[in-house]
């Protein structure tokens, strides 16, 4: 038996050419890699050369220059917050009721501002220099944690305080009195002096730009207006 080539059917290949896709055509493209770095990287630059900030804040008071004391014992006032954005708090190491939780907030105030170095500066004002030495606040600062570069704790006498609290940032300070409260399920009186609960924001020229309250939506406010003001300030 043998195999006749000659009359073989001849076959023919068929060869499946597949046709490339857009996506593919384009892809391989040195062109198309080039607009695409371009477009990546020149859309951030332009947004932030082109962004828009919100609208000014209000400038309400002018801070008059003062000089205090500060938990070192030494003179802290305008002159150290030359240039620099800052709020303040008014509080009273012996607080029996607002304070306590004031200064767990500027606590973590500190943390947030962090990033803005010596940009920016952070105020606790006592309305009680009987008792508020500076030695007394220096304890007070290093229990909390705060960080002497950029938060300071202040007094003075009371002639002086009264003068800035109520004629400068526009808060009250009133006198040390007797008020009932609780311990525990014991009614007691605990001393208090009115203050305000506020924080107030103050710009690089000493202008007062606002005042916060400190629950989380006065805090985040606070937060943002506090780098519009510095981003204003250094662009």
């Amino acid at each position: 038996m043998y195999l006749d080539l000659n009359n073989m059917e001849q076959t023919e290949t068929i060869k499946y050419i597949r046709e490339s896709h857009f996506i593919e055509r384009l892809v391989r493209n040195k062109s198309f890699w080039v607009i695409f770095f371009i477009i990546t990287f020149s859309y951030p630059i332009y947004r932030s050369m082109n962004r828009v900030l919100p609208p000014e804040l209000p400038r309400l008071f002018k801070v008059p220059e003062f000089s205090l004391t500060n938990s070192f014992g030494k003179p802290f006032g305008s002159k150290d917050l030359k240039g620099k954005v800052y709020f303040a708090s008014f509080m009273f190491t012996s607080c029996p009721t607002t304070c306590p939780g004031l200064v767990e907030r500027i606590k973590v105030a500190q943390k947030r501002v962090k990033g803005l170095g010596q940009k920016i500066g952070i105020l606790s004002i006592s309305v009680d220099p009987d008792y508020d030495t500076p030695e007394v606040l220096h304890k007070y600062a290093r229990k909390n944690r705060a960080n002497p570069y950029v938060w300071s704790f202040l007094t003075g006498t009371r002639k002086e305080l009264r003068s800035l609290l109520i004629d400068g940032f526009k808060v009250p300070m009133g006198d040390k009195e007797a008020v009932d409260g609780m311990v525990g399920r014991e009614k007691v009186s605990l001393m208090d002096i009115v203050h305000s609960e506020k924080l107030a924001l103050v710009d690089d020229e000493g202008m007062i730009r606002g005042y916060y309250s400190t629950d989380k939506h006065g805090m985040n406010k606070l937060m943002i207006d506090v780098g519009l003001l510095v981003n204003r300030k250094y662009n």
